[in-house]
């Protein structure tokens, strides 16, 4: 068990980690849930377990799959993750992993306790290094209740209105590009994930990430340092980065 693993024992944290891959993937145009599709031999989606596991402090790990799908529950088994039948949303499958969160199979080394933090990963971020767990978990283990990993922005970025005309130009400066794993106290982010039913189904579409959630409680989210390496494969074009990069 890795020193980031130690640590959270010391302190009585125990993380559990929930991907999400029941993702259609129309935007990558594979006819395949997005997931599924291979870089380097590999799926998408185990690419993401290697690293949930090479972090070393994953005790539990759920992963939602699309209705009907085999081969990604295949791929969970190999790793010893609870498959999860997903939702039309991102918050509803973060909603059924997180229903279950216990009953996944315990990972080797770890204790039968219950999960007290839990860190929420896209398999779309497949390539997020060892460090993006480890500075999430680190800054849970400090006392933090949500924590997000991020990058700077780059581009210049406008707010638009509905007509799409110009509205501003933030400082960049005050910007940042997401990424995942993103961590939260389990408490915390239940009483968030409570709070869901209260919102319409247009509003539920818009909750884009689970800081988000935690935002809408007016609760603290910090932010730790992200990796270039956790781009997001959503599109054709970042297919073939990933294919530059892993295919050797």
């Amino acid at each position: 068990m890795n020193d980031t693993a130690k640590t959270a024992s010391d302190t009585e944290a125990v993380f559990a980690v929930i991907v999400v891959a029941a993702g259609s993937g129309s935007r990558l145009g594979r006819g395949i849930p997005k997931a599924a599709v291979e870089v380097a031999g590999k799926t998408l989606l185990q690419w993401a377990l290697e690293g949930v596991i090479a972090a070393g402090i994953a005790s539990r790990v759920v992963v939602t799959v699309p209705a009907g799908d085999t081969v990604l529950r295949q791929v969970c088994e190999r790793f010893g993750a609870l498959a999860v039948e997903g939702g039309a949303t991102r918050s509803e499958s973060v909603t059924a992993a997180l229903s279950v969160l216990n009953e996944a199979p315990l990972q080797t080394g770890f204790s039968e306790s219950p999960a007290t933090s839990v860190l929420v990963h896209d398999a779309a971020r497949c390539f997020a290094p060892v460090s993006s767990f480890k500075n999430v978990a680190e800054a849970l283990v400090a006392g933090e209740k949500a924590v997000i990993p991020v990058v700077p922005v780059v581009d210049t970025i406008k707010s638009v209105d509905v007509k799409q005309v110009v509205t501003g130009t933030p400082a960049r400066s005050e910007l940042r590009a997401v990424q995942t794993p993103q961590g939260f106290d389990l408490a915390t982010l239940l009483d968030a994930y409570s709070d869901l039913s209260s919102l319409s189904p247009e509003e539920a579409e818009t909750v884009t990430d689970d800081a988000m959630l935690i935002e809408t409680l007016g609760m603290r989210v910090l932010t730790v340092a992200g990796h270039a390496d956790a781009f997001k494969v959503t599109t054709p074009l970042d297919l073939v980065l990933a294919q530059a990069l892993y295919e050797h």
